[in-house]
């Protein structure tokens, strides 16, 4: 890592938290609550931040930041575009037209007439139809009619062969200019209802995603900060902020990620599961290589089935601001007084019992003012305490891969919730500046690049080379230094349904920030 002073930020639920770290030392951290002002949230913290620790705002190289802003907008259907679809796989996939299995009402709130035309590709790279280019032409007309811009364009097989996804494109850009296009083939694999499914949400959120980037660089520009601005991935990477913009869906699920990558920061530990307790959930992860293991599910998003990377997690409705019922130990949750902890929490002076005053109570951590709870009977304390453990216990047995006992970190706000052992678990790993792990794994992401491809009538290295070389392209392309590219992952699939000698390829490297 770089000697670059850098910010990691990471916007959650109940708390935004920011660390200043340089060439792998953090050299400051603050956590304060989240604000209904996320924008105004963010730049108080920066301000604390650069201030408690002296340091001068054109002294930054680089800024972080991870927020669940995007896939919020999607579960409260808020801030989403009105979305034309247009699928290239006529006369074939005319059955189940866009939005078919999406939530009613966020249909309601995101579709606009889509469009089905003749093109796309089989599987073995054959073109299914002619790629009718009037078809695309009228469906642009359409759509600039009905004053729709945001649109999403899928090809039955694109990621194969991206060529008619590219063509309409041209064609929608010389009839609707204001069109603002995602094309399916940039990011999702092959399926083509999850690869709609997917662009369609993607296309919904840019115009959002670009008012949302520019308010952090607005807020970056108030302190001084010149510095280029990235944005966390749901792979625990980073990209630069225009192409978080133009891909909102590659960060839905950053914050939980930033929250492992930082955990194998700080313990130094490549294979073990993570907790991070937060103030609503704690998400379980687990750790391959010091990334998060990977979904190989369908992944719902709002309601919506998608394909494409998301980390393996388990959230439970377990935080440090869950409601307990006072009558029953074991009623706990899952609603949180979120970010107004310090408001609501008995030891705070405010009326509801949460996890944190059961905590208090039970000697787990110091906060706010103990005699407030020191009322609650003994009794009722230690249920309420093995209720949560067993609560933390089911979650990470369930995230288990195997017999095997395994290293579990405990990071987050709340981690003083997880307990010193654990069943499967060969110890329980509490590091420094475990409350803004999720900062920190902000600050120390790097940028990835990655290939899902066939290859044909290439011998097996030979395929796997070239993903290789394809996947270290993009991520120097990213803005990743070449000479810190290190392969993470590789996975060859010989597809026996396939004429000649076919393989699916994929490659992902990561390397610093250049």
């Amino acid at each position: 890592m770089t000697d670059i002073l850098r910010i990691g930020i990471d916007v959650g639920g109940t708390n935004t938290d920011a660390v200043l770290i340089q060439g792998g030392s953090v050299r400051h951290a603050v956590k304060t609550a989240t604000t209904a002002d996320v924008m105004g949230g963010i730049l108080a913290t920066l301000r604390r931040l650069l201030d408690e620790s002296g340091t001068a705002g054109d002294a930054v190289g680089a800024v972080m930041i991870g927020t669940t802003h995007f896939t919020n907008a999607v579960v409260q259907r808020r801030g989403l575009a009105r979305t034309a679809g247009i699928r290239i796989s006529l006369p074939a996939a005319r059955t189940l037209p866009a939005f078919v299995d999406w939530p009613a009402d966020l249909r309601a709130v995101v579709a606009a007439p889509s469009h089905a035309v003749r093109g796309g590709y089989e599987v073995d790279g054959q073109p299914i139809a002619p790629f009718d280019a009037d078809a695309v032409r009228a469906a642009a007309r359409a759509i600039r009619a009905d004053g729709t811009t945001a649109v999403a364009i899928t090809g039955a097989f694109s990621p194969l062969n991206p060529d008619q996804e590219q063509r309409a494109a041209a064609i929608l850009a010389e009839e609707w200019p204001d069109a603002q296009v995602t094309l399916s083939h940039e990011l999702g694999r092959i399926g083509l209802l999850a690869r709609e499914n997917v662009s369609l949400l993607n296309a919904a959120l840019v115009p959002m995603a670009r008012r949302t980037v520019a308010a952090f660089a607005d807020a970056l520009a108030a302190v001084g900060i010149a510095a280029p601005l990235f944005i966390t991935q749901n792979d625990g990477t980073v990209v630069q902020s225009d192409e978080a913009a133009a891909y909102p869906v590659r960060s839905f699920a950053s914050g939980p990620t930033n929250s492992l990558r930082g955990a194998a920061f700080l313990s130094g530990l490549d294979r073990a599961l993570v907790v991070d307790v937060g103030g609503t959930t704690s998400d379980v992860g687990s750790l391959v290589n010091g990334f998060p293991r990977e979904a190989n599910n369908v992944v719902e998003v709002g309601g919506v089935r998608t394909l494409f990377r998301m980390p393996d997690l388990l959230s439970i409705g377990l935080g440090g601001g869950t409601l307990c019922n006072p009558a029953d130990p074991n009623d706990i949750g899952p609603v949180s007084v979120g970010f107004r902890l310090t408001e609501r929490a008995r030891v705070f002076g405010g009326p509801d019992l949460t996890t944190s005053d059961v905590a208090v109570a039970a000697g787990l951590v110091e906060l706010g003012d103990r005699s407030r709870v020191a009322d609650l009977d003994p009794a009722y304390v230690r249920a309420a305490i093995a209720r949560i453990h067993a609560m933390i216990a089911d979650a990470v047995d369930r995230m288990k891969s195997d017999a095997a006992d395994i290293p579990l970190i405990a990071v987050g706000g709340g981690a003083f919730l997880v307990p010193d052992s654990l069943p499967g678990v060969s110890e329980v790993v509490r590091v420094p500046h475990q409350g803004v792990a999720n900062a920190l794994g902000a600050a120390i992401a790097q940028v990835s690049g990655e290939v899902d491809q066939i290859f044909r009538d290439l011998p097996r290295e030979a395929a796997m080379a070239r993903a290789r070389e394809l996947a270290e392209a993009r991520a120097v392309r990213a803005g990743a230094d070449r000479e810190s590219l290190k392969l993470v992952e590789m996975e060859d699939i010989p597809l026996a349904y396939l004429p000649g000698n076919s393989l699916r390829v994929r490659a992902r490297v990561v390397g610093d920030v250049a």
